[in-house]
């Protein structure tokens, strides 16, 4: 799977910090883990959305430098050049760092550093969105972002994610108009573990192109019906969904439905240092549980490159990829 060519919509950087980097960054920065890598390890086993937070905001503590965030974005592109990814849309929480003292240029200007030469370091076009977390108030994202517009941040556009239920959309309206009039695109979480009148919010209130995950829009035929005749893409992150216990297994997994209603579906690994996959493991896990065919895989592939924000004239030397990776496989 991984000589599919690739583009990765919904990915954490955050969620690609690896146990064995999480050592490395402690020691040069003197800091003294309670746990050895065999149990950092054992932890990696979650019952919902909030126990995977709690640990994935504690191994951040390691993350403190320009060079710590150079390191993990390098780390992250080193690995999608091996899974086939030929572009990604690259997802940074920046109050994740900010509300532990992190300087906001710090990790901007770590990430950014090793972004401006993925293509000729990696192969991997980039951009760069800064997700908000919508279980810290509302109000300081819009001065986080503000903040990033003063900067002259090189973002691509926002995003919205961290624990859903409990937090509309609609409570960050006014941090979405302000990006939109910047001229940012828009795309949110909705639709994971929060119903399918988050997606509507996401969609009518803060005017995203794009909805994260979006799973259970199934739930809601006109939601599905909008989503369809508006070609509205959805970043599905299926090993995600399972060690979440959003489905219980690959198997019980609506992709399959998702493809026949006809919904814009990408695939994609959301944070795969906790969920068992990059990006090529998701497009096997899928293949495996559903004996998709070349012609389905190629149409995941395609719709992640037409989701995108790259401009046509970047997207179509990656559809002829895609395309020619498929001739080569037989009916």
């Amino acid at each position: 799977m991984r000589t599919l060519p690739k583009v990765e919509l919904h990915i954490h950087l955050e969620g690609t910090l690896e146990p064995e980097l999480i050592f490395e960054l402690a020691a040069r920065n003197g800091i003294q883990l309670p746990y050895d890598l065999d149990e950092l390890r054992r932890r990696y086993e979650f019952t919902d959305l909030q126990s995977f937070l709690d640990l994935y905001y504690a191994n951040l503590s390691v993350v403190l430098t320009e060079q710590d965030f150079a390191d993990l974005t390098r780390a992250y592109l080193r690995r999608a050049r091996d899974a086939g990814v030929r572009h990604v849309e690259l997802f940074l929480d920046p109050q994740a760092h900010t509300s532990r003292g992190v300087p906001l240029a710090t990790c901007i200007n770590g990430v950014s550093e090793v972004l401006k030469n993925s293509e000729s370091e990696f192969g991997i076009s980039s951009s760069l969105i800064a997700t908000f977390l919508r279980d810290r108030p509302a109000e300081e994202a819009l001065a986080v972002l503000a903040e990033l517009i003063e900067m002259d941040a090189p973002l691509v556009g926002v995003g919205l994610d961290s624990a859903e239920v409990g937090h509309p959309p609609a409570d960050f309206v006014d941090v979405f108009d302000l990006a939109r009039a910047t001229g940012l695109q828009c795309v949110a979480h909705a639709g994971e573990e929060g119903p399918p009148e988050y997606v509507w919010q996401a969609l009518e209130l803060l005017g995203v192109s794009r909805v994260d995950h979006g799973i259970r829009s199934l739930e809601d035929p006109k939601l599905v019906d909008y989503l369809v005749s508006n070609g509205i893409p959805l970043t599905v992150c299926p090993l995600s969904n399972v060690r979440l216990r959003v489905v219980d297994t690959i198997a019980d997994h609506p992709l399959p439905e998702m493809l026949e209603r006809g919904l814009c579906v990408t695939i994609n690994s959301d944070d795969p240092a906790y969920f068992g996959g990059y990006v090529d493991d998701n497009y096997t896990a899928v293949q495996d549980a559903f004996n998709l065919s070349a012609d389905q895989l190629a149409t995941l592939a395609r719709n992640a490159v037409s989701a995108s924000f790259l401009p046509a004239d970047r997207r179509a030397p990656l559809i002829a990829e895609i395309e020619e990776w498929r001739a080569a496989r037989p009916m």
